[in-house]
């Protein structure tokens, strides 16, 4: 067993999430890995914890690994695209106790539209994988 407090663990910025071969910019946006197994460079499983500053976003993007996040400060609107053409589908606000459950290769992003209040959440991934 191992019990950690959040600041135990090293905030790492994030500054760039790729998508399609191309590197889109992160802004604001930081995190500290709470757990993991497997792989340090692909986990199969790990709980991170989140800051999205003021302004802050996290641009379109994909991974095969499903996640879940639980908001637990501040605001955020969260975006869904469509797989072939990228065009937005959904928009939606969530804010403290919502929770998003993003299948695995979905395109979607995030911001916070906030520019004084930063955002906090936590985001549980475990990887998928296809049949044999």
């Amino acid at each position: 067993m191992n019990i950690l407090n959040v600041s135990d663990k090293d905030e790492i910025r994030i500054e760039s999430f790729p998508y399609k071969g191309k590197p889109l910019k992160v802004n604001k946006v930081g995190v500290r890995w709470l757990s993991q197994a497997g792989p340090e460079d692909s986990p199969e499983y790990g709980l991170r914890f989140f800051t999205v500053g003021p302004g802050g976003e996290i641009p379109i993007h994909n991974h095969f690994y499903v996640q879940t996040m639980y908001i637990l400060s501040g605001h955020l609107t969260v975006y869904s695209y469509d797989v072939e053409t990228d065009e937005q589908t959904a928009e939606r606000s969530v804010g403290p106790n919502d929770a998003i459950f993003i299948p695995s290769m979905e395109p979607h992003s995030m911001k916070n539209v906030s520019e004084t209040e930063g955002a906090t959440f936590l985001c549980c991934i475990a990887s998928v994988y296809e049949d044999e």
